[in-house]
């Protein structure tokens, strides 16, 4: 049998699950760096799948509060390291640009939402609900799914079996947004622009090498870069958060007729939003000393894929099988929809397919998981642009989880 908590490592054993998070990470970079064919997959995929395999084998629990940890503190403190280093003079082109194809993206998770809900409302309780549940979040990730089920009331067992779904159909949604860039069939058909870049780069390096050792050469670091790096990232953190929170405590909860509080309150009130905005705008006052700090890409990435290992554990395949298969189909049908869908924007509008797979990920996973995509890829020019376009999939999220949801009550 298949029960939450009845694995070989107990969810309360913090050592030995942070030496698995820790150690699974490490081996996922070192067969990277040492195969080829482990470097054609890429180690976060490795991270990723090592955690869904033992998960299922009942060797790691599913649920723990070191997952959390991760999160809540890991995730957080990742996002500025790898900002640091960015070119922020270009950020706004790229992320107007990105902002026009993450729209259509959403546009795309609304029709499939459409499309699923009328393939299924006659076998799904409480359809309606979950509808509004996923088409919030994969508009902007998990913060929308939370919100939607808290505003329609939905029933606790429904809730989670959706995110039981939710999580497998996560898992390999990463595994074919990572593979899509590297069909040829597909790469023809759009402009590569970062690849081509990436590509350019390793061929002038070691050809003994992977990709993923010519691109991570050693980088000299000294105990100071690692005390400035890491500390500067926890104070932005923090003030980052206390401010979201503050403002947050101050603006009142706005209404469904509020439109214009309700996006103050989204922007503004937004802890990652939050975060991304003052680190950049910190980095723009003061590029010197950042640009000075050696390592902090290195400390960033590996705290990723903490991140990658973490999201591949939820993914209980026997839970699904038992009590969600036709939610899994469910968001199934709003998944493919959205990677099809907006592949054919991306086509059609001239979108480069790094733009276009980075706001799929974007809108079904959410800013966090769109960036560490970036990151794994060596898409560093991209990292920004879809940190900032990404968040505003919070606010744009709850709109259309809210418009679905009425817009069923008047037609069915």
């Amino acid at each position: 049998m298949w029960y939450i908590g009845s694995s070989f490592i107990s969810p309360d054993d913090t050592w030995v699950l942070w030496m698995f998070i820790t150690g699974w990470a490490a081996v996922s970079i070192y067969l990277e760096q040492r195969f080829s064919w482990a470097s054609k997959i890429s180690g976060a995929i490795i991270a990723l799948i090592g955690a869904v395999v033992l998960a299922n084998l009942n060797v790691i629990p599913t649920e723990s509060h070191v997952y959390d940890t991760v999160w809540d503190y890991v995730v957080p403190l990742a996002i500025p390291l790898l900002l640091f280093q960015a070119n922020i003079r270009k950020i706004w082109q790229k992320s107007g640009r990105i902002l026009i194809i993450f729209l259509l993206s959403s546009v795309a998770t609304f029709a499939g939402a459409v499309i699923a809900f009328l393939s299924l409302r006659n076998f799904i309780p409480h359809l309606d609900k979950v509808t509004a549940m996923m088409t919030g979040s994969y508009t902007g990730g998990g913060v929308n799914f939370a919100a939607m089920a808290a505003k329609f009331e939905t029933p606790d067992d429904i809730t989670s079996a959706t995110t039981v779904a939710d999580n497998l159909m996560m898992a390999m949604f990463f595994l074919v947004l990572f593979a899509i860039p590297t069909f040829e069939f597909i790469r023809k058909r759009f402009p590569t622009p970062y690849m081509d870049e990436i590509d350019a780069e390793l061929s002038d390096k070691d050809a003994s090498k992977t990709e993923a050792a010519s691109f991570w050469e050693r980088n000299e670091m000294s105990l100071k870069d690692i005390a400035l790096s890491v500390a500067s990232a926890f104070v932005l953190v923090t003030v980052s958060f206390k401010l979201a929170d503050y403002i947050g405590s101050v603006l009142p909860e706005a209404g469904d007729s509020n439109v214009l509080l309700s996006i103050v309150r989204g922007i503004f009130a937004d802890q990652y939003l939050m975060l991304t905005t003052l680190t950049v705008l910190t980095v723009a006052l003061f590029p010197n000393f950042f640009e000075s700090i050696n390592g902090t890409r290195e400390i960033g990435t590996f705290l990723i894929y903490l991140f990658f290992v973490v999201i591949g554990v939820p993914a209980s395949l026997g839970i699904i099988l038992k009590t969600a298969p036709l939610l899994f189909v469910f968001v199934l049908i709003i998944a493919l929809a959205n990677i099809f869908i907006t592949l054919l924007f991306g086509k059609l509008f001239k979108f480069s397919l790094e733009e276009t797979v980075l706001v799929s990920n974007a809108n079904l996973g959410g800013p966090t998981t769109a960036a560490a995509m970036a990151i794994a890829k060596g898409w560093t020019h991209l990292i920004v642009p879809i940190l900032l376009v990404g968040t505003l999939g919070y606010v744009f999220g709850n709109y259309l989880g809210t418009g679905i949801y009425h817009l069923i009550q008047l037609l069915f």
